[in-house]
Formats: structure tokens, sequence, C-alpha cells
């Protein structure tokens, strides 16, 4: 098939530090390459893949210290979709909303993952509006809040399984945390379940523009000799933290639409202790691959049992479940069936919507955002 991957221009593809979506972006492409699909990657130029790469920004809008207003550069990136969109069989996007009014002749050669939260009461309204567009939800606890939204599947998300090398012997001796710092995160859960089981914390952790305040309030004063603060780590750091460690926290306070850093620990060997919110019971096996728990009282009197887990049964789930080629796989029957009900030939018949294709060139020239 020949795809079209739109993905966000905050971070690269894949991204120099934190950013699932852009992580999950770029193992699904580098899958359906692998498949022998054509695939053509709508990225930041810094991005680095197998794919055909368009680049419609030079560098990772976060990197920018020169934007100040990211919807610009979105509008001029779907207008480049647009005039290209002759060229695909399937247009699979994976920033949110953005792109819904400028697609929507041909929404049926669409799909859209939906990476972030959808419980907000505003989404409802957009979603009632743009009732046509193919929406992949993933998780089931994500999917529950759209009941009215029309999504096609449910597709978790996965990792090449050579990825992140399994440690069955960790050395670290230490509980990690892993991910960003944020309120509905709840690191400050993390430091309290570490502290009441005697066990050291290493945090590793984005800190956003907007959260900054809360680290410098209420996380720094948390620090100490036996919380070390790591910072923002890459993706090849990630084995020997995570693997190292004798556990991963992720004690949540929000409805989190999947916790890709569950699975990056998975895949190391690593057990989880969860709180239960959003998709946390659906990505953790309770006694398999970690355990779920409700308040930190549970999760102190779980963790001996957490570590304890098999590492490598931890793993073999890992591999049973969550692989970059399970999820490509998925997507591939999604957009198998979007590409039938939506045939191709609309486009030379002169159906409603109909675009023509345009050559593409990977230099990002034609006057988009040079300079």
């Amino acid at each position: 098939m020949r795809i079209a991957q739109i993905a966000p221009l905050m971070e690269s593809v894949p991204p120099r530090l934190y950013g699932g979506t852009e992580r999950v972006v770029s193992y699904l492409t580098e899958e359906l390459v692998r498949m022998g699909h054509s695939v053509t990657l709508f990225a930041s130029g810094d991005s680095t893949t197998s794919a055909e790469l368009v680049s419609c920004v030079p560098v990772a809008l976060r990197l920018d210290d020169n934007v100040r207003d990211v919807i610009p550069y979105y509008m001029l990136m779907l207008d480049r979709v647009r005039e290209a969109a002759g060229n695909f069989d399937i247009l699979h996007f994976h920033i949110e909303q953005f792109h819904f009014p400028v697609v929507r002749p041909l929404a049926g050669r669409t799909v859209t993952t939906l990476h972030g939260r959808q419980d907000l009461p505003d989404l409802k309204s957009l979603f009632a509006g743009f009732a046509d567009m193919p929406l992949v939800a993933i998780s089931e606890a994500q999917r529950r809040m759209l009941p009215h939204a029309h999504i096609v599947s449910t597709i978790h998300h996965g990792l090449p399984v050579d990825r992140h090398a399994p440690s069955y012997e960790p050395r670290g001796g230490y509980l990690a945390f892993l991910g960003r710092i944020a309120p509905e995160k709840r690191p400050d859960r993390a430091v309290a379940i570490a502290r009441r089981a005697g066990l050291p914390l290493k945090i590793a952790a984005k800190v956003d523009r907007a959260d900054r305040d809360y680290f410098r309030d209420v996380i720094a004063p948390l620090l100490g000799p036996d919380v070390e603060f790591v910072g923002e780590i890459a993706d090849a750091a990630k084995s020997e933290f995570l693997g190292n460690a004798l556990a991963l926290l992720f004690p949540i306070d929000w409805p989190e639409p999947f916790g890709l850093s569950m699975i990056e620990a998975m895949a190391c060997g690593t057990p989880v202790l969860a709180f239960r919110h959003g998709s946390v019971t659906e990505v953790v096996d309770d006694g398999v691959t970690g355990f779920t728990v409700d308040t930190v009282e549970e999760a102190e009197a779980a963790l001996p049992a957490v570590i304890a887990l098999d590492r490598r049964q931890v793993r073999r789930r890992f591999e049973e479940r969550f692989s970059a080629a399970r999820m490509a796989a998925d997507y591939l029957k999604v957009y198998r069936k979007l590409a039938r009900v939506a045939p191709r030939r609309m486009l030379d018949e002169g159906q409603p919507g109909a675009i023509e294709p345009v050559p593409l060139t990977a230099s990002g020239e034609a006057g988009l955002l040079q300079g």
C-alpha cells in the first residue's frame, strides 16, 4: 500500500528525548517499510526514517527558540498533505484533530490515531461535528470516553522487540519513574512509595515549561540522597535505566490513554507497579507483568510481590502483546478496510473532494518554512 504518516512537529521522529507519540509513529513507520509498503513520513526535517521523508519544518518545533505559535506550521504542513493526498491509498494522522476540516472531503481514506486524553468536554461537540472521520483509539479506556465518535478500531501501541535488551538480573537496586513531571503523573506518589519501602528512587523525566512551577515547588523539595532526579533521557539510555531497576512505578492520577513507559519497562523485563486509572488494567497483566493498586498503602504492600515477579515472563508477555509487528499488522487491517470502503478510483472520476496527485520532494522546497 501507499501510506502517508503525518506526525506531530513538536519533536523529531523518533524524538531525541521525550516524545511518546513521535516514538510510536517511528516504530509504526519503520515496521511498515520493513513489511514492503511504500511509506511517506510528513515530519520535521531532523527526523530519521527509512521511509520517504517530507520535511515540513527544518527542526522539531520544541527545539526552535524562534517559534512562538505552532499553529502556522501545522497549517502549512496540512496544506502540503492535502495537495499530495492523491499519491496515497491511506492518510494516517497523528496530530489529534488539526486536520479534520482540511481533509474531510477525503475522510474515507484517512484514519486518525487519538494519542491524547479524550475526556475533555469540548471534544464531544468536535467529534459529533466530524462524525465521518475514522478514528483509532489506543486503549479501550480511551475509547469508552467517546461513545459517539467514529472509532473503527482499538490498537495498543507496540515496540520493536529488539529495541530494548532485557535484563534478568538488575544491578541497580532502585525503583524507577520514567516520563514527564506533571501533577497528573504523580511523581510525588512515587517518592512516597519508595521511601515507605526503604528503596532509592531514580526519576528520569521531562519538565515541560507549563510544569516548571510544579517541579520547583512540589518535586524539587522531595529530592535527596535517596531520590535522584536524572532528567530527560534518550531512548538509547532506557534499556540500562529500566533494565537495572527493580520495578517501574507508574502512580498516575488521570485517565492515561496508554502509558508507553509501561511496555518499555516490560521490554526490559522490568515489572510495573501502577495505579488503576485509564488504560493501566489493559496494559498490566496482574501477577504476570506487574500489579495494579489504588492507594500508596496498597502500593507499599504490593511492591515485594512486584519485585519478585519472573522477569523472563515479563519479557515474554511483552513480546506476545506489545510488538511493533503486531501493531503494524493491526493498522494494516484498518487501512485495507478503509481502502475498500473508499476506493481510490474516486480520485480519477471527479468525485467531490478529488485531489490531483502532485510530486513530492523531501527537501522542503516549494517555499515551505525555509530559512
